[in-house]
């Protein structure tokens, strides 16, 4: 198999992943499994256990994500099928801009709150995604620039 094609079947799995964390956050919000995390962050707004009322704004906001998580993985995987299909640079570059504005805003609020374990989520989404695009895009604008000179 070509790297190109492992690439483009990695990219498209991240975009799977995302979309199915994007459809389990809301069923896994009060669960048992989301508890260490919520209590991690409760931690540092509440001093300690949240009042109900905060528990449940905590969990109505990581329910309100998954939607959007589930967005973002369509478009992910809309520019990645334009990117493969078309060798188009500019869909992999798009991706690649989303991660740069993305990833650094994101881990900068985590840590303002001490959510370090949000920061880890966040370099491991850009340690697995940032590689192979960066490569795609290289090697798409290649190809793109050689067509032209043809």
């Amino acid at each position: 198999m070509r790297t190109r094609s492992l690439l483009v079947r990695w990219i498209y799995g991240v975009a799977v992943v995302h979309l199915v964390v994007g459809v389990l956050l809301p069923l896994c919000a009060e669960m048992a499994i989301t508890e260490a995390y919520r209590r991690s962050i409760e931690g540092f707004f509440f001093g300690g256990e949240a009042p109900l009322a905060g528990r449940a704004l905590h969990s109505w906001w990581i329910s309100l994500f998954g939607p959007t998580v589930q967005a973002a993985a369509i478009w992910m995987a809309g520019l990645a099928v334009i990117g493969d299909q078309q060798r188009n640079a500019f869909a992999w570059l798009m991706l690649i801009l989303g991660l740069i504005v993305w990833a650094p805003q994101d881990m900068l609020i985590s840590a303002r709150a001490h959510c370090w374990i949000n920061l880890w989520i966040d370099l491991a989404a850009v340690a697995v995604m940032l590689p192979p695009l960066l490569w795609l895009c290289k090697l798409d604008w290649a190809i793109t620039r050689k067509e032209a000179v043809l």
